[in-house]
Parts: structure tokens; C-alpha cells; sequence
């Protein structure tokens, strides 16, 4: 890591089992110095530690400090870091075609891009995917057999009537979505990757790993969603990222 004079101190305040996977990686690619402070969740409940609520009020988890900020949301942890941390690296595309600095409608594709998968992840595809965990929560709850072809049914309409419909549209976009990358790809936003891709890579990685009963999710229907996800495991800076996971945690698992 680089280690820049009077640049602030970051902290990555980490709650097991988090979506805090991404930032690890933005900050070993970005190659920043920092340190990582460690949460447990409750053993019974699976709740964030009391305590992260003394770095941002909603105690929640990926946060970062940077000095005396305290930053919470992914995409804005990704923004934020990438603007002021990411120097003469890809992680924001080119804003500006030749000619159109500060035009309406003057940006580059891969810039819109940028931007609308930062917010596509958390905004449209997450909902879906924790909904889906509710869905298979209420599938195999622990109730009096009796009661077991209630929740086998709720749970079946629900997939059936609104998850899979959802998830068919979100990955058949995601897929035409790699097809149609500016210069031909690899990445979501072009040639380079970005932090769009390092937001997009939990659930990508999450639905392309088996988890879960997402309709139709096979290379074969998906192939190019499949190869997306392969090529974001082989970044030297996830690696090490995956690393420290391990060493933290004993393993590492999306969830």
C-alpha cells in the first residue's frame, strides 16, 4: 500500500458477514493505507453489534471513516473513495466526450454507465434478492407440520408470481447490458474496471454461485453474465482483498 504524508486516517468498520466484501476490495484497489476494526453480530439474532451505531447512526455495515467523516451506503463509499483516492486509476470512467465538458447529455457512455449501475445495485437488483431470501426463509421455517403447506405456498407465489418474472428481466438486461459494453467490454462500463463493477460483484457473484433458486441462472442461458463474474474473481486487488477476509473470518462466503 501507498503511504502518503498528512493524508487521513481511513477505517473500514467491518461487521462480519457484511456486504463490506466491496469496500475491502476498493481499498486494496485503490491502495490506499488503512485499517479494519472488527464487529460480531449477535449470536442469537444475527443483529450488528451495539457498538456500530457509535460510528454512524443507523449502525450499519459497510461503513468507512476518513478522518473524522463517517461514511455509510456502498455507492457512496465508492464514489467518495474513488474521487479522492483514485487518482489516474479507472475506477470513474471519462465524464466528458471531446468537446462536451459540462453539456447536458455531454457524457461519455461509460460514465452514464458508471453511474446508473452504482445506483442499479442497491436500488433494483438487491430488493429482489433479499426478498428472495425472505421467500426461502418462509419455505423452510421451522413450523408445525400442519402449517407447512401455508408457507410452502406463500412462498411458492411469491417466487413464482414476483420473483421469477423480476429476476428473468434484471438478468436477461444484465446480460445484454455485457454484450452491448462500450469497446466490447469486458467490464459493464467498458474495457477497465470501475466501481460500478465492484458494486455490481456481490450479487453477480451471489445468483452466479448457486445461491438461492434464481429462475433460469445457468452459463447456458447466461453465459456472458457467468464469464463477468469469473473475470472479477481474477483481480489481483480482490484477491488480497479475499485474503484479509479469511484471515478475519476463517473463510470466505458472500453470505
Amino acid at each position: 500500500m501507498s503511504s502518503e504524508t498528512n493524508a487521513p486516517k481511513i477505517t473500514l468498520h467491518w461487521l462480519e458477514k457484511s456486504r463490506a466484501q466491496r469496500i475491502l476490495w476498493l481499498l486494496e484497489e485503490l491502495d490506499v493505507p488503512y485499517d479494519i476494526k472488527t464487529y460480531k453480530r449477535d449470536a442469537k439474532t444475527g443483529a450488528a453489534a451495539p457498538a456500530l451505531k457509535e460510528v454512524h447512526e443507523l449502525g450499519k455495515s459497510p461503513v468507512i471513516t476518513v478522518g473524522d467523516h463517517a461514511i455509510a451506503e456502498s455507492g457512496l463509499i465508492v464514489e467518495y473513495m474513488s474521487e479522492h483516492f483514485g487518482g489516474s486509476s479507472s475506477l470513474i470512467p471519462m465524464k466528458w466526450r471531446a468537446g462536451c465538458d459540462g453539456e447536458v447529455g455531454g457524457e461519455t457512455e461509460e460514465y452514464m454507465r458508471y453511474r446508473y449501475f452504482l445506483h442499479y445495485c442497491e436500488g433494483s437488483l438487491m430488493p429482489l434478492l433479499l426478498v428472495s431470501l425472505i421467500s426461502n426463509d418462509i419455505k423452510n421455517a421451522a413450523v408445525p407440520f400442519f402449517l407447512r403447506p401455508v408457507t410452502a405456498q406463500i412462498s411458492g407465489k411469491l417466487t413464482k408470481g414476483y420473483l421469477d418474472p423480476n429476476f428473468v428481466t434484471h438478468f436477461s438486461f444484465l446480460e445484454e447490458q455485457l454484450t452491448t459494453a462500450p469497446d466490447g467490454g469486458p467490464y459493464l462500463c467498458g474495457r477497465k474496471l470501475t466501481g460500478a463493477d465492484m458494486m455490481m460483484s456481490f450479487p453477480v457473484m451471489l445468483v452466479t454461485s448457486g445461491w438461492g433458486s434464481v429462475a433460469n441462472m445457468n452459463k447456458e442461458t447466461f453465459p456472458k453474465l457467468f464469464a463477468y463474474a469469473e473475470l472479477l474473481t481474477k483481480s489481483e486487488s480482490y484477491k488480497r482483498a479475499v485474503d484479509k477476509i479469511v484471515a478475519i473470518e476463517g473463510e470466505y462466503k458472500l453470505v
